[in-house]
């Protein structure tokens, strides 16, 4: 049994998973009746672990393989492939050694780069330099998935990644071929930045262009939340909890599902046994949390480009801001011109320091932004 039931570091299991009933359902059904699927949502309202409970779902867990491909941090399609590569082998390492055999040998071109450990089992080590053409090994990773004993389910996360590859044009085009002709799998294609995401699925000149089944997945309603929360609070000692403050934190938040699971996670380790939390707890619980992640905020803002930190810091002032290049907005912070304002959004965009949504602008993680405005209180 968790400690506390307000997990916020990953999927834990169904009991621990809020609501998405409706969603995991749908999901479900579309991934079972062979379609792809383009996931689109903000980040943090829970995509990724919705794709991991689907993925535990009677329907799915038994007769399908299935693997959680995270791009994130990749600039390339030797990163892509590697990334790959090493997530379908963590994948099938569980299921015993004739399955992932099965995938090695399918590896032609890197097979004598893969190391074993004291057990036995694959480690991926694949560095720079180590791979053939990543093309090639895409080719076999993708022979691999068509002949695999089970249909293979596979999630790429974060897939507008793709777009900030310097041949980014390439390699969608040699994915779309790929996924076309592998008739044993389906895809999930999950992104958190939906203009670039609906450019590449919805825009008739891209090559993903009417290939998939498009889903949206908003934050969780309140009424929803409220009931995954109260019982979740009872747990492990009679703790309580009233409406009033699940809708506080909630409504603070916006109903971003990992910030206000951040903030419950702390209210219920400041509430002791058999109290009820009070609304009073809540800014204890959020100054806690910012004491907590004050050097980690720091750092970040020591390693921004100045002209970065500066611009960064003015939207951080603003709360929001619309005209970015604006004469009004860089002059009210004297920032040095429009063209180094334009150039360090576009850096910082990049690096989801910040986020733009309908042409307004805002620091990305709500927590970075209120430690800030406390900065620059006191």
């Amino acid at each position: 049994m968790i400690g506390n039931p307000f997990v916020t570091n990953g999927y834990a299991g169904p009991e621990y998973f809020c609501d998405r009933v409706d969603e995991t359902a749908m999901l479900t059904n579309l991934l079972t009746n062979g379609n792809n699927v383009a996931l689109m949502s903000p980040r943090r309202v829970g995509k990724t672990d919705l794709i991991r409970h689907s993925f535990q779902q009677e329907r799915i867990k038994e007769d399908y393989y299935c693997f959680l491909i995270d791009i994130y941090a990749t600039n390339s399609l030797h990163d892509f492939v590697s990334v790959f590569g090493k997530s379908i082998l963590d994948a099938l390492k569980p299921k015993g050694r004739r399955v992932w055999e099965g995938f090695l040998n399918a590896l032609l071109s890197v097979r004598s780069e893969i190391s074993f450990d004291i057990n036995g089992n694959p480690v991926w080590g694949l560095g720079v330099g180590a791979m053939v053409p990543p093309q090639v090994t895409l080719d076999e990773i993708f022979a691999y998935l068509d002949a695999a004993e089970k249909h293979c389910l596979v999630a790429i996360d974060e897939f507008q990644q793709i777009l900030y590859y310097n041949d980014h044009q390439n390699v969608e085009a040699a994915l779309r071929t790929q996924i076309q002709k592998c008739t044993n799998a389906n895809f999930i294609f999950a992104g958190s930045q939906r203009h670039m995401m609906s450019e590449m699925f919805l825009s008739p000149s891209r090559p993903f262009y009417q290939s998939v089944m498009p889903m949206s997945l908003e934050a969780i309603p309140l009424d929803r939340y409220w009931a995954f929360a109260e019982p979740q609070f009872a747990k492990n000692g009679d703790r309580r909890i009233s409406y009033e403050v699940v809708a506080s934190v909630y409504q603070r938040f916006e109903g971003i599902t990992a910030n206000v699971q951040r903030i419950m996670n702390m209210l219920y380790m400041l509430t002791p046994k058999g109290e009820t939390c009070g609304m009073e707890m809540i800014d204890t619980a959020i100054d806690t949390y910012l004491q907590l992640s004050s050097a980690y905020y720091s750092e970040l803002l020591r390693q921004m480009p100045e002209k970065q930190r500066n611009v960064f810091l003015a939207i951080a002032a603003e709360g929001q801001v619309k005209s970015i290049s604006g004469g009004k907005f860089v002059h009210k912070y004297r920032l040095p011109s429009t063209s180094s304002v334009v150039s360090a959004v576009k850096g910082l965009l990049e690096k989801d320091f910040i986020t733009q949504n309908d042409n307004v602008y805002s620091v990305y993680d709500r927590f970075f932004q209120l430690w800030i405005e406390k900065k620059l209180q006191s």
